[in-house]
């Protein structure tokens, strides 16, 4: 029984890119905080995206309840940090999940999706929370142009 929790714990956690926490910044006596974590896209050599969101601290539980869930504001800042080499990626006009968090134990996600406007020759990275009932309208939007040294695989 405990395998099979942990299995699905692993499951619910798994996001398309690994996150390294770079930042912690306190906002107030109730231990909320603002965290900033970078990864790298995992289709796309030489970007970097920096994503910050506002995570919830064990007073601010106690007394307003909503125990497992975070606010759904997020932003995110992608940069080029090396020579661009274009993967397999999706360049569909849905674009592809690279990257979820869990928001809530059940309900909502952090998610990063990158779409290719090959129009403009141009990454779009949208931060954007899901959820299973109501959709949520925040989302932050980066864009890195693509210039004529970007190669597609």
């Amino acid at each position: 029984m405990k395998q099979a929790l942990a299995t699905l714990a692993l499951a619910l956690c798994a996001s398309g890119a690994a996150a390294e926490k770079v930042g912690k910044v306190d906002v107030d006596w109730l231990g909320n905080d603002i965290v900033i974590e970078a990864f790298a896209d995992p289709e796309v050599a030489g970007v970097t995206c920096h994503v910050a969101y506002f995570e919830r601290g064990l007073v601010d539980r106690l007394q307003n309840g909503n125990w497992f869930e975070d606010p759904s504001n997020s932003s995110i800042q992608c940069r080029q940090t090396g020579p661009i080499t274009i993967g397999d990626i999706d360049r569909s006009i849905e674009g592809e999940n690279i990257f979820s968090q869990r928001r809530s134990i059940i309900w909502k996600s952090l998610r990063v999706t990158r779409i290719l406007d090959a129009g403009s020759n141009t990454l779009i990275y949208i931060a954007h929370a899901n959820e299973v009932q109501n959709g949520s309208a925040k989302m932050s939007v980066s864009t890195i142009p693509l210039y004529s040294g970007a190669s597609s695989e």
